[in-house]
């Protein structure tokens, strides 16, 4: 008997015991029969309309990967992280060296294996710092994959535009068209090139539609200013100032300050050296810098893009304070605090316990205008005591100090600074140095873990700075730490056992070091030698005739 399917689920849902008088009667008969029934269900299902193939995706133009690259890649993207255990073994860790990879690969214009981007998606995926260098390197392929498989939408998130081609950036009508009409991501694709073609047509695109748009877009937009920021974008950003959204104020107070001749910067200028003077009414020789803050946070000071409100436990006119002299141009001070240079500025005592806050600002006004000369005087020497205290330049303001130095000024400053205080305070400082390390900075550190090796400690008090190490020590250093790979008896009171560990250790520095530079090799082309032009006939020269 052919029952209903709808019957047999309504049975199966209230019991057989409650079906009485329908067919089947029993548990089992239920289930005989909805076997039957799924059966002849599949069988006289017809089949669909098959769905059109999907569009081929657009081509990538870059060479392909040299075969032992694109084996080098096939076994990074097999290494999947382990159990995690106290100790590393001497193996290489080469999900470390993924994104070193990649960033060579990309430098050098290579195409993915095709058959390897499934597994560069998945990594990826899991691991958000590789998706910018995974994404360069998948290249349209990503996105095309990344519309057939819902596990990488992030690659579609994460692409401006979702791979929608964009008008040339001179071609205003089309772009002014995509402008008007497009999705919010190819608008900000969009703007973005404009911008960065040219920043006059950029601006003038955003201010005809700005009152038209939402707050979180309207910050997102202006947040493309940011790109080739000039003195010409003061005029719209001292207009946005007066924007009904207060993250859009903040940030247009933040461009503008970023501009040391915009009128904002001279209004906080002008406040911040009401602050701050020298004392000239003291009776000893030293001159001393004293502060008086703020009483009040009017409204002019909030439409600057004063904040009014403190932090929990942060005094009113301090934070006051502090907000004014970071937007103030650094270039103001000398002049106000009697032509000293910023190195004499900053050596100068401060009154009142003022100290901190004032040079905590300095700090912070140096990073946000990339000031060489204040970030020098506000690192001040390395090898200072404070150099490695708290003090008002924590470690993280340091880094960001240090940015603002050339490459090799700041290789030398850390050198020092570990050659003074050791590593226990050098990570941040290591992690804005330039790669691979210059050799002065590399020596420095691997002296630094073989003292700590001598003092008896155990490596993985030192992980960190020796897994920057492994990523960012030269390559062609392996040769010179061959010695320290050897096991040494341990130290008079060294931990148990810590001798072999950091023979352990150093094998595995050496080893990770032979790999990079086999990765690098792989990835570079060698240069061909040129085919010389084919001779004359005999007793002529290449290129002459008989």
């Amino acid at each position: 008997m052919n029952t209903p399917w709808e019957t047999l689920v309504t049975t199966a849902l209230l019991g057989t015991d409650r079906r009485r008088g329908t067919t089947p009667d029993t548990p089992r008969a239920l289930l005989d029969e909805a076997a039957l029934n799924t059966v002849r269900r599949r069988a006289g299902l017809r089949p669909a309309t098959a769905a059109p193939h999907p569009e081929p995706a657009a081509p990538d133009p870059r060479p392909p990967l040299p075969t032992p690259a694109r084996h080098r890649l096939a076994t990074l993207l097999a290494d999947r992280p382990g159990t995690a255990t106290t100790r590393r073994g001497s193996a290489p860790d080469l999900l470390e060296l993924l994104p070193q990879w990649l960033a060579t690969a990309n430098a050098q214009g290579y195409a993915p294996p095709p058959e390897l981007l499934p597994a560069l998606l998945d990594a990826a995926r899991g691991r958000t710092d590789l998706r910018p260098q995974a994404l360069t390197f998948a290249g349209p392929r990503a996105l095309w994959l990344a519309h057939l498989n819902p596990d990488w939408k992030f690659a579609l998130r994460a692409t401006p535009g979702a791979g929608t081609a964009l008008p040339a950036p001179d071609d205003m009508e089309q772009v002014e068209l995509l402008w008007q009409e497009g999705l919010f991501a190819e608008r900000v694709a969009l703007l973005a090139a404009v911008r960065a073609h040219t920043p006059e047509a950029a601006r003038t695109l955003l201010a005809g539609t700005w009152s038209t748009e939402r707050a979180e877009d309207r910050l997102m937009f202006l947040d493309s200013l940011r790109t080739g920021l000039t003195d010409a974008d003061e005029p719209f950003l001292e207009q946005a100032l007066t924007d009904r959204s207060r993250n859009v104020r903040a940030t247009a107070a933040e461009l503008l300050s970023a501009l040391p001749n915009s009128a904002l910067a001279a209004r906080m200028a002008d406040r911040a050296l009401t602050c701050v003077s020298l004392d000239l009414t003291t009776t000893t020789t030293t001159t001393t810098i004293t502060v008086e803050a703020p009483h009040e946070c009017d409204a002019a000071m909030e439409r600057d893009g004063i904040t009014a409100k403190p932090p929990a436990g942060r005094g009113e006119r301090s934070w006051w304070l502090g907000q004014l002299i970071e937007a103030a141009p650094l270039n103001r001070w000398p002049a106000r605090l009697g032509g000293r240079t910023p190195e004499d500025i900053v050596a100068l005592p401060v009154a009142d316990d003022w100290w901190d806050e004032l040079h905590a600002a300095w700090c912070r006004a140096a990073v946000r205008q990339q000031d060489t000369a204040w970030s020098r005087a506000l690192l001040g020497p390395p090898t200072s005591p404070d150099a490695a205290g708290p003090g008002a330049v924590s470690l993280a303001e340091r880094s960001k100090l240090l940015a603002a130095l050339p490459a090799e000024e700041r290789a030398e400053w850390v050198a020092r600074f570990i050659a003074a205080h050791g590593l226990s305070e050098a990570f941040q400082l290591l992690g804005v140095c330039a790669t691979p390390w210059a050799r002065p900075l590399g020596r420095a550190v691997v002296d630094a873990l073989n003292i700590a090796r001598d003092a008896g400690s155990y490596p993985w008090s030192f992980s960190g700075v020796m897994g920057l190490a492994e990523r960012c020590l030269d390559p062609e250093e392996a040769v010179r730490l061959e010695g320290l790979t050897a096991t040494v008896e341990d130290p008079q009171d060294a931990a148990p056992g810590a001798g072999g560990y950091w023979a352990e250790a150093f094998q595995r520095l050496v080893g990770t070091l032979r790999l990079r530079k086999a990765m690098r090799d792989e990835l570079t082309p060698h240069a061909t030698t040129p085919t010389p032009p084919p001779a004359g006939p005999r007793g002529t020269g290449p290129g002459e005739t008989a």
